[in-house]
């Protein structure tokens, strides 16, 4: 894809949306960009990007618009309505939203988008902010294969795996079935922790042991040092996580599947968000044991 023929639109640049975003920009290519809070647009306008003042003025100007927002509300606002994605860009446009949200919004934006001559994609991400700054992200997309297609060689400057997973709404189920193996694998590394720790040994010790064996994950290895370190500052929010197992579930209920670990873990994150850890990182569950929340009511 030549930079030159394209202008790329970003819109949110938190925790993992700037890294994203200034991989495009190294790539070469012009990027306008907007955000909620403009003061974490001046790195990457110090580099080379546009400010463009809101979704409308992206759409204009832009003919391939990432979103990468925090909620399916945030979403539904940037692309519907008068000032929105859907109603400003051009026929033609690619409207690819990279926020792990609901999978009938995805199916939403697709049939309003597809009536407008319009091609919009689900593409949530997993990799965290490590994966978000060493473009080593998974990359879960629905939508048409061809759309998934021209938009390959920007896909493969944020994400070393970038997969089509069906239709419109696959990407989003796809990344919720990574979100609920989440759950298992973070809860597992803290009570493991927990337990080490209980039993007078070195955890450091035993993390060089076990993560090269059987046990080994990303949780252990990345989010395990952290919990060791005290270090609970977002890679990825508490209040995101929480926000998207409960997206899960609700799918989980309208498939007609009982999935406890998934249930389980959205109890142990709506007490981290009720005892105000919501802008903390998922790691965060460490605290749960060490503080000795885990099984107190919520306040």
């Amino acid at each position: 894809m030549d930079p030159s023929k394209h202008e790329l639109g970003f819109i949110g640049l938190g925790v993992m949306g700037a890294s994203m975003a200034g991989h495009l920009l190294e790539a070469g290519y012009r990027v306008r960009v907007t955000t909620r809070s403009p003061e974490k647009a001046q790195e990457i306008i110090a580099r080379g990007a546009a400010w463009a003042d809101g979704p409308a003025a992206i759409a204009a100007d832009c003919d391939r618009v990432f979103t990468m927002v925090g909620y399916p509300s945030d979403v539904e606002e940037i692309y519907f309505g008068p000032s929105g994605l859907i109603e400003n860009a051009a026929s033609g446009a690619y409207l690819i939203d990279m926020t792990t949200s609901s999978p009938l919004l995805a199916r939403k934006i697709y049939a309003a988008a597809a009536a407008r001559g319009i091609r919009a994609l689900d593409a949530p991400v997993s990799g965290g902010d490590v994966g978000a700054r060493n473009a080593t992200l998974s990359i879960m997309a629905g939508g048409d294969k061809d759309a998934f297609d021209a938009l390959a060689p920007l896909f493969a400057l944020m994400g070393k795996t970038v997969v089509l997973q069906g239709g419109a709404g696959a990407g989003q189920h796809a990344k919720m079935a990574n979100q609920i193996a989440i759950a298992g694998s973070l809860a597992g590394v803290v009570e493991s922790l927990s337990y080490v720790k209980s039993a007078g040994l070195d955890p450091r010790i035993v993390l060089q042991s076990i993560g090269s064996g059987a046990a080994g994950s990303w949780q252990l290895s990345n989010n395990g040092p952290r919990m060791l370190d005290g270090n609970f500052e977002p890679g990825f929010y508490v209040k995101h996580y929480l926000k998207d197992l409960r997206i899960a579930l609700d799918s989980a209920r309208e498939m007609g599947i009982e999935l406890p670990v998934l249930s389980l873990a959205e109890s142990l994150f709506s007490l981290l968000q009720d005892k105000g850890l919501g802008n903390k990182g998922t790691q965060a569950l460490y605290l749960l044991y060490e503080l000795g929340l885990h099984g107190q009511e919520s306040s």
